[in-house]
C-alpha cells in the first residue's frame, strides 16, 4: 500500500510508477496517467538518408507543464526517456513525450520557433544521482504542503495553498495558492526560505486551475474534465445555459470550482446551429379552434410545444417544419381547422416523480 502511494505521486508527471534506481525505466512512461498524453503517429516513418533528425524534443513535467528543449546530435533520445534539462536555476527532470518530426509539428502548432533564444537545452539522460534527487524532491512535496499551510495560518494570512512542485534537482520549489484578495506574503516568504532551504517561487492561480490540480468527481459521476483531459480553459457564460434550455440555477450550473461548468460549452454550438431553423417563439399559431402560444422546446428532437389560450394544460408537440408551415399559412391568410392535425403523437411518459421534480431535473443532475 505504501508503494502504491509513492507511485501515485509520479502519476501527475506521466509515470506509471516510481522510477527505479537500478533499471533502465523503459516502461515507466505509460499513457493514461496524465492529461497531457501524446501519441507519436510518425514514429514508424523513416527519414530520407540525406536528412538529419530534428534536434528538439518535447518534455513533460508535473500536471499541465510541458516545454520544448534542444539537444545535441550525440544524445539519442526516445519517447519515455527520463532526461535532465536546463532550468532557470540548476536543472530539472522530466520525461520525453515527443521526438523527431512529431516534435517539429507540435512546435509549429504551439507557434514556437526552433530559432527562439528562449528554448533551453536538454543536457543528458538522467543519471542515478539525478533520479535519486528527483524521487527525494517529489516525495517531499506532500509533507511540505502540510507545513506550508500551518506556517500561513500562524501568520493569519487569508490564502489557500493547494499544490507544490519541486524542481528535479531539489533546489527550487513553486508554491501554488489561491486568494480572493491581494496578500502580503513577504514575511512568509522569508520563513519559507529559512525552513525549506530552497528557492521558493509563489504563483497565484484561479479557481478553475485549483480544481484541475486538486481533482475530484463531478455531478456526472466522472473525474473532472479539467483534471483528466482539459488543458485549456474557455470562457463560459450563462448564455450557453439559456440556449440549451437549462434552468438558470447557479447551484446546478456551477462546478466544484464555483464557476460555471466547462461542459456547458460542449453542446453549445450544436444547439446554436439547430436553433437557426427554429421560428420565433413569440409568433402565435392561428387556427379556427383558437390561437396557440409557445410553451417549451426540445431542441435536439426539433419539437416545439404549444397550447391553446383557452386550454393551457393541453400541450401539442409540433415539429419545427410543421410550425414553420403553419406560420407561412397564417401569413398567406390561410387558417387551418385545428393544430392537432399537425401535432405529433405523444409517447407515454414514465412517472419519475411530481411535475415540479421533473421540471427541476436537468442533464447536469445525477438521478
Amino acid at each position: 500500500m505504501e508503494q502504491e502511494n509513492k507511485d501515485s505521486l509520479f502519476h501527475s508527471r506521466g509515470c506509471a510508477h516510481t522510477p527505479k534506481l537500478y533499471h533502465k525505466n523503459d516502461n515507466i512512461y505509460s499513457k493514461g496517467y496524465c492529461k497531457l498524453d501524446a501519441y507519436d503517429w510518425l514514429k514508424d516513418i523513416k527519414l530520407p538518408p540525406d536528412e538529419n533528425p530534428f534536434g528538439f524534443i518535447e518534455v513533460r513535467f508535473k500536471n499541465s507543464t510541458k516545454d520544448f528543449f534542444s539537444h545535441t546530435p550525440d544524445i539519442e533520445l526516445k519517447v519515455g526517456d527520463i532526461v535532465a534539462v536546463e532550468a532557470k536555476i540548476g536543472h530539472d527532470i522530466g520525461i520525453v513525450t515527443l521526438t523527431g518530426e512529431a516534435a517539429r509539428l507540435q512546435m509549429k502548432k504551439k507557434k514556437v520557433s526552433p530559432k527562439s533564444p528562449d528554448i533551453k537545452q536538454a543536457y543528458r539522460r538522467a543519471r542515478l544521482n539525478d533520479i535519486e534527487k528527483w524521487i527525494e524532491a517529489v516525495e517531499a512535496e506532500f509533507p511540505t504542503l502540510k507545513k506550508v499551510k500551518k506556517l500561513a495560518d500562524d501568520q493569519n494570512l487569508v490564502m489557500k495553498f493547494n499544490d507544490i512542485e519541486y524542481q528535479g534537482d531539489n533546489t527550487r520549489a513553486i508554491f501554488y495558492y489561491t486568494a480572493d484578495e491581494r496578500v502580503d506574503f513577504r514575511n512568509l516568504l522569508k520563513v519559507f526560505h529559512e525552513v525549506f532551504k530552497v528557492k521558493v517561487e509563489m504563483k497565484q492561480i484561479g479557481a478553475r486551475q485549483e480544481a484541475a490540480r486538486l481533482g475530484g468527481i463531478g455531478a456526472c459521476g466522472r473525474e473532472l474534465c479539467c483534471a483528466s483531459w482539459m488543458n485549456e480553459f474557455k470562457s463560459v457564460s450563462t448564455n450557453a445555459a439559456r440556449i440549451q434550455q437549462l434552468s438558470l440555477n447557479q447551484q446546478k450550473l456551477a462546478g466544484q470550482c464555483s464557476k460555471l461548468k466547462c461542459c456547458l460549452n460542449y453542446e453549445f454550438e450544436v444547439y446554436t446551429d439547430l436553433l437557426k431553423n427554429f421560428p420565433d417563439n413569440r409568433i402565435k399559431l392561428k387556427s379556427k379552434k383558437g390561437e396557440a402560444f409557445f410553451q417549451n422546446a426540445d431542441v435536439l428532437k426539433e419539437i416545439l410545444w404549444y397550447s391553446y389560450a383557452s386550454d393551457p394544460s393541453n400541450l401539442l408537440a409540433i415539429s419545427v417544419a410543421n410550425a414553420r408551415k403553419i406560420i407561412e399559412m397564417n401569413r398567406a391568410g390561410q387558417i387551418p381547422e385545428k393544430l392537432e392535425d399537425f401535432a405529433q403523437t405523444q409517447e407515454k411518459k414514465v412517472d419519475y416523480g411530481s411535475e415540479n421534480d421533473l421540471n427541476d431535473l436537468t442533464r447536469f443532475d445525477v438521478m
